[in-house]
C-alpha cells in the first residue's frame, strides 16, 4: 500500500509540475494567447497599409489626376501659369 501511495505521489508532482512550469504549462500558455493578440494587432495595422497602399497604386494606374495629385503632394510641383503662396509662420520674437 505504501508502494502505491508512493507512486501516485510521485506522478502527481510530475503532473503538477507540467501544468505549472513545463511545457505547455498555464503560463505558457498565457504568454502564448497574449503573443497571439500582440501579432493580431500589428497584423491588422498592416492590412490597413496594404489595403491604403492598393488603393494608391490603382489610382496611379488608372489615369493621371492620381499622378498629378501626388506630384503636387510630394514634390510641389505647380501647372504652367498657376502661382505657387507660400505661408510661413512669423518667428517669435525673443524675450531677454
Amino acid at each position: 500500500m505504501r508502494w502505491l501511495l508512493a507512486i501516485l505521489t510521485v506522478l502527481f508532482v510530475i503532473f503538477q509540475y507540467r501544468l505549472w512550469v513545463g511545457e505547455g504549462s498555464l503560463a505558457e500558455v498565457s504568454r502564448l494567447k497574449r503573443e497571439l493578440s500582440e501579432q493580431r494587432e500589428k497584423n491588422a495595422v498592416l492590412t490597413r497599409a496594404n489595403r491604403q497602399l492598393l488603393r494608391e497604386v490603382r489610382s496611379l494606374k488608372e489615369g493621371t489626376d492620381g499622378v498629378e495629385a501626388k506630384a503636387r503632394y510630394d514634390l510641389g510641383l505647380i501647372r504652367e501659369g498657376e502661382t505657387l503662396f507660400i505661408f510661413m509662420q512669423p518667428e517669435e520674437e525673443k524675450s531677454e
